[in-house]
C-alpha cells in the first residue's frame, strides 16, 4: 500500500497515545548500516530479542560494557533503547532518564555521533521535551537527510504540541523515503483521530507484516493497537484476540492488559476488569491505572480502596511523571480543586495545542461553568474528525448545557 501525498491533506492531524509513554514506534532500522555489535539493532532481523528476559539482558550486557568503555557509541544505543522499552512496559519513566545519561558520554566524546545524536531525539520524547527532541532530530537529518527514522521523531514532536500541519509535512517525507512500520503506524493513528477507524485498521496491519518477527515487544504494541480499533468499533470479540495476541507475543505487557480490562468492563464483568487492573498496578503502576483503580472501586462500592487509588493517581501525575493536563482533568473530574484544575490547564494549553490538552481545557472550564469557553476549547478539540470517546462524552455534554440536547445527541450518534 502506498500512500501519497493526499493521504495527509484534509488537515489531518495526529496525536500521541496517551499511556504509560509516548508513541514511539520504531521503524525497522537500515539493515545495511551495521554497528559495532549486535546490541545496537533491536528491532531487525537477526537482533537480540525484545521479550521481557531478553531487553533484561541487553541492559545488563550494555551496561556492563559501558562500565569499562563509557563511550562505546553503539553500545550506549542499544542501552537506551531497551530503556525506553523496558519503560514502556513497566511504567518507570525514570528509566528515560537513565536512558540520557548512557548517551552524555558519547556525545560529549563526540558531538557528531550520529547513531547517539537521533536516539537522543527518542529520549527527548520519551521525556516529553519535545522542542528539544525537534531540534536533535533536525541535527540528525541534518548530518543524513535520507534516514527517515529522523523524520519520525521530528513529527512526532510536532503532533504533542499540536503542531499538526509540520508533523505531517515530516510524516509525508518520511513516507516518501521509505514505507516502514513506523510509518505504517502513523498512518494508522492519523486515520483514527480523523475517524476513519476500519481504513486506520488496514494501516495498522501493514505495520505488524512490516515488524521483524523477533521484536516481540514491538509486535506486542501492535497488536494491542489493533485491539483498541477493534474496540472502539465496538468489536470486543475482535479485540480480545488481538489483546491476547499481544499478550502471547510479551507476557503482561501492559497496553495488552489494559485493553483487555477494558473489553471485560465493556462486557459488565468488573470484577474481570479489576483483577487484571490490580495485576498490573502491582506490576507497572502508573497515574492512569490508578485512576481507573479507583474508579473500579468506586462502583462496586469500595471508597476507601477508591479514594487510596485516587490519592496515588494525584501524587502520580503531580510528582512522578508530572503531566499537568493529566491532572488537571483528574481534579475536575473527581471533585478537585476546581481553580487550580483550571490554572493547570490553560498553562498545559499555552504549550501545547494538541487535542488532548484542549480537550482537558474543557473538561475544566465546563466544572468551573465557564460554558462559552469550555466549548471553544472542546471545538478545538475535535477539529481532527476524532471518534475518541472522550472527547466526544465531553463535547455532548457542553453542548446539552448551551441548551443544544439535538447536537449533543448527534455528537454521539455520528457514524465511524
Amino acid at each position: 500500500m502506498r500512500l501519497t501525498k493526499a493521504f495527509w491533506s484534509n488537515g489531518v492531524a495526529l496525536a500521541v497515545v496517551a499511556g504509560v509513554v509516548a508513541l514511539i514506534v520504531r521503524a525497522n532500522h537500515h539493515q545495511g548500516r551495521l554497528a559495532r555489535n549486535d546490541l545496537s539493532l533491536l528491532g531487525v532481523a537477526g537482533a537480540p530479542a525484545t521479550s521481557r528476559d531478553g531487553l533484561q539482558q541487553i541492559v545488563d550486557a550494555a551496561q556492563h560494557r559501558l562500565r569499562q568503555h563509557p563511550t562505546d557509541a553503539s553500545t550506549a544505543v542499544a542501552l537506551a533503547d531497551a530503556l525506553l522499552r523496558q519503560a514502556r512496559v513497566s511504567g518507570n519513566a525514570g528509566l528515560a532518564l537513565v536512558a540520557e545519561q548512557a548517551l552524555s558520554p558519547v556525545l560529549h566524546d563526540e558531538p557528531l555521533e550520529y547513531e547517539a545524536r537521533r536516539m537522543l531525539g527518542v529520549v527527548y520524547l520519551s521525556q516529553h521535551r519535545f522542542r528539544e527532541a525537534i531540534r536533535e532530530a533536525e541535527r540528525a537529518r541534518d548530518q543524513r537527510p535520507r534516514d527517515d527514522w529522523n523524520y519520525g521523531v521530528i513529527g512526532d514532536g510536532h503532533l504533542e504540541l499540536g503542531e499538526y500541519d509540520e508533523a505531517f509535512a515530516t510524516f509525508q517525507r518520511m513516507m516518501d523515503l521509505r514505507p516502514t512500520a513506523g510509518a505504517y503506524a502513523r498512518a494508522a493513528y492519523a486515520l483514527e483521530l480523523r475517524g476513519r477507524l476500519r481504513a486506520a485498521l488496514d494501516a495498522m496491519k501493514l505495520s505488524i507484516d512490516a515488524t521483524a518477527p523477533n521484536d516481540s515487544e514491538s509486535i506486542a504494541w501492535h497488536h494491542a493497537q489493533m485491539g483498541d480499533l477493534y474496540r472502539q468499533l465496538g468489536r470486543l470479540e475482535d479485540a480480545a484476540v488481538e489483546y491476547a495476541w499481544a499478550d502471547h507475543s510479551f507476557p503482561g505487557h501492559p497496553f495488552a492488559q489494559i485493553g483487555m480490562a477494558r473489553v471485560k468492563e465493556a462486557e459488565g464483568d468488573l470484577s474481570g476488569a479489576l483483577t487484571l487492573y490490580e495485576e498490573l498496578a502491582s506490576r507497572a503502576p502508573t497515574p492512569d491505572v490508578a485512576e481507573k483503580l479507583g474508579d473500579l472501586y468506586a462502583a462496586i462500592g469500595r471508597p476507601a480502596e477508591a479514594s487510596r487509588q485516587y490519592a496515588l493517581a494525584e501524587a502520580g501525575w503531580r510528582f512522578d511523571s508530572p503531566q499537568p493536563a493529566f491532572l488537571a482533568r483528574f481534579l475536575a473530574e473527581h471533585h478537585g480543586n476546581l481553580d487550580e484544575a483550571v490554572r493547570l490547564a490553560e498553562g498545559a494549553a499555552r504549550d501545547r495545542q494538541d487535542i488532548f490538552t484542549q480537550d482537558a481545557l474543557a473538561w475544566c472550564y465546563f466544572k468551573a461553568g465557564r460554558l462559552r469557553q469550555a466549548a471553544a476549547a472542546i471545538q478545538h478539540a475535535q477539529r481532527t474528525g476524532t471518534r475518541d470517546r472522550s472527547i466526544l462524552f465531553h463535547a455532548a455534554a457542553i453542548t446539552e448545557a448551551l441548551g443544544d440536547a439535538s447536537g449533543a445527541r448527534k455528537l454521539l450518534d455520528r457514524p465511524f
